[in-house]
């Protein structure tokens, strides 16, 4: 993958050195150097500022749900999706060098990783805390040296930070996939039509029926949606909708559905097309 302008030296995400999306970036762009950002709004702000070439956002994970907001993080369209990637999370159990998993009583790790493996930390009755992010969690038990404290992270953030590996394969579930998304300054549109998400945000307009006439459009031209979440303003006045479509934005059958939507949405904003990933047919 490489964008079409200039050659990708840096990609941005949120996080430590060692963090998920620090490896889904690697997994991507392995010869690219990695820039970590405390925030997912430093890491767009990167791109902006030419610090990086891309950023790499997750926005869902089969157990936790919904990562980051989108319609929040892109409200003026400023950087647009150009490429998906699924990312397979296996966390590991990390203590300091010497440490052995009886020595431990305390397991720091990122809100949505602590749950991710309940079981195991049930079963050792580990006290949780929890961290900005994962790889956080593993630099700061290495700075602690203290036995009796873990980290939920990956076994990169192992490697980075200096710590023994005390169990691999952590989580509760096989499938812990998160998807994320790869930000560019210009989008991308694929010139093969052939196997396109395009994304859209929308508000829709105050009137019965809105959301469902919103979607007719797209059901009457014969283009399946893969997402849709809803999102409401801080006054509960009216919800914004953020969709993937299966379709290409150049397609006739696009055209008709966009030009119906815009009958019944307002602010509607073009967020990026591109190739779905080969994780969504199995492959």
């Amino acid at each position: 993958m490489s964008m079409s302008s200039k050659k990708i030296t840096k990609i941005a995400f949120q996080g430590a050195k060692g963090a998920y999306s620090d490896m889904a970036c690697r997994a991507v762009f392995p010869e690219v150097e990695t820039l970590p950002n405390n925030t997912f709004e430093e890491a767009f702000a990167s791109v902006y500022e030419g610090k990086a070439d891309l950023a790499m956002i997750p926005v869902d994970n089969t157990i936790a749900g919904r990562v980051a907001d989108v319609h929040h993080l892109m409200p003026e369209g400023n950087l647009f999706i150009i490429a998906e990637h699924f990312q397979p999370i296996k966390h590991a159990l990390l203590g300091v060098k010497g440490a052995k998993i009886e020595d431990l009583k305390h397991v720091h790790s990122h809100v949505h990783a602590l749950p991710q493996c309940r079981k195991a930390i049930t079963e050792l009755g580990l006290q949780r805390h929890v961290h900005a992010d994962t790889a956080g969690a593993a630099e700061q038990i290495a700075n602690r040296g203290d036995k009796a404290h873990g980290a939920i992270a990956s076994e990169l953030a192992a490697e980075i930070y200096g710590l023994d590996i005390l169990r691999s394969d952590l989580q509760d579930a096989d499938h812990n996939t998160t998807r994320f998304l790869i930000l560019g300054p210009e989008p991308e549109i694929p010139q093969d039509r052939k196997g396109v998400i395009t994304s859209l945000i929308f508000e829709c307009r105050n009137i019965p029926a809105a959301l469902y006439k919103c979607l007719g459009g797209f059901a009457t031209n014969g283009l399946s949606l893969s997402k849709l979440e809803s999102y409401v303003d801080p006054q509960f006045q009216s919800a914004k909708f953020y969709c993937d479509i299966d379709g290409h934005p150049e397609s006739e059958a696009f055209k008709l559905a966009l030009e119906e939507l815009g009958f019944y949405a307002a602010d509607v904003k073009f967020l990026g097309a591109y190739k779905a990933a080969a994780f969504r047919s199995g492959h």
